[in-house]
């Protein structure tokens, strides 16, 4: 196997597929209802050309770049994916390290299925938490206060989730909720009855709040001292709003296509979402990213960082820790190879005239 390795994410995932269990499977490659928005979301970095510059001398590429003062060698951070377990039996711990070994950034999701303090302990490396804001509101602080004490740099608040998107492929297979250990003496995952479908539906009904407002964001900063970003925006009118709100960053999110089908591609509308926030704080964007060539299109776009989910499952799924890193590298290999033909020798190189959207290709027609 070792000398036969996939050679790109699409890969990857097929061996996924073969490792896990149809549930296991759905449950990290599912969206919701037509999954049309999961479809667009890798679509449209389709439709999005380059435009490469030639006759640039790209015999030093630097990939590098920092973020909320963060240095890192490369654009690409792990995303808050949970249920790490479903992949693998060491979880979220085999992911951490893979990307600690890459020197890359990790968003810890609070779904994980190892606690907040044995991910910690388990290397060394920069790491963000993300947060859900519970009905009762002492259990998020509780798990904000643990992130800080462990070292985490930065809170990930998601705000796309007052309510569970309708996953048709977890409710078929009447999908059951992971462990979340973090959870334990905080919330009870008891009576957690599927006759209707999925249990984490269930779950997500009796402790998320669907009350949750801007000013909740307000509270969170008043009860930490770490930065916040802003998870699953897609208009300049809520990217505004994060931005007075206060927010140390916005994340241009559509929860992977697992919310509300129908929504945007996340990269459609990246450049929106850039323009409003007018250089205030950072913008980031996850969903669809398959490619080197497609982080390149989204810094061009106005990205400070791209967050990748899904890939790095299937990496975690196929070859546990090793898979996990050997998808991160991969990435950044591509990344580093499509800057260089793009004629591109730093992320600061990368500008909005090297790639040509749909937009850009209808307006040269006017």
């Amino acid at each position: 196997m070792e000398n036969n390795l996939p050679v790109n994410i699409r890969e990857y995932q097929e061996l996924a597929k073969k490792a896990l269990s149809k549930m296991h499977y759905d449950y990290i490659n599912g969206g919701a209802e037509d999954e049309h928005t999961l479809r667009d979301n890798i679509a449209a970095y389709g439709r999005i050309l380059l435009r490469p510059r030639v006759l640039v001398d790209v015999s030093n590429i630097d990939m590098s770049t920092s973020l909320l003062g963060y240095n890192m060698p490369s654009p690409i951070i792990v995303a808050p994916t949970g249920s790490h377990k479903v992949a693998n039996p060491e979880g979220e711990v085999a992911t951490a390290k893979a990307a600690a070994s890459c020197n890359s950034l990790m968003v810890l999701s609070f779904s994980s299925n190892c606690r907040i303090e044995e991910v910690a302990a388990s290397c060394d490396a920069i790491r963000f938490y993300q947060l859900y804001v519970f009905k009762k509101r002492a259990v998020s602080a509780t798990l904000v206060r643990r992130a800080e004490s462990s070292g985490f740099k930065a809170i990930v608040l998601t705000v796309d989730n007052p309510m569970l998107g309708r996953r048709e492929r977890d409710i078929r297979n009447k999908m059951v909720a992971p462990d979340k250990p973090n959870l334990e003496g905080l919330i009870s995952l008891e009576n957690l009855d599927t006759t209707d479908g999925s249990q984490l539906a269930k779950y997500v009904r009796d402790t998320m709040d669907p009350s949750l407002s801007w000013k909740d964001v307000e509270w969170l900063k008043s009860i930490t001292s770490l930065p916040i970003l802003v998870k699953g925006i897609l208009t300049a009118e809520d990217a505004r709003k994060a931005v007075e709100a206060g927010a140390a960053g916005v994340i241009v999110s559509n929860h992977g296509g697992r919310q509300l089908d129908y929504a945007p591609a996340t990269i459609s509308v990246l450049e929106e979402v850039v323009k409003a926030v007018a250089g205030a704080v950072p913008v980031l964007v996850d969903g669809g990213i398959q490619r080197g060539t497609d982080v390149l299109k989204a810094l061009a776009l106005g990205a400070r960082a791209v967050m990748v989910g899904r890939p790095v499952m299937y990496g975690l799924a196929a070859r546990g820790e090793a898979g996990a890193k050997h998808v991160i590298e991969m990435l950044n290999r591509e990344l580093e190879l499509a800057m260089t033909l793009c004629g591109c020798r730093s992320v600061a190189e990368i500008t909005r005239d090297r790639v040509q959207t749909e937009g850009d290709r209808m307006r040269s027609l006017l």
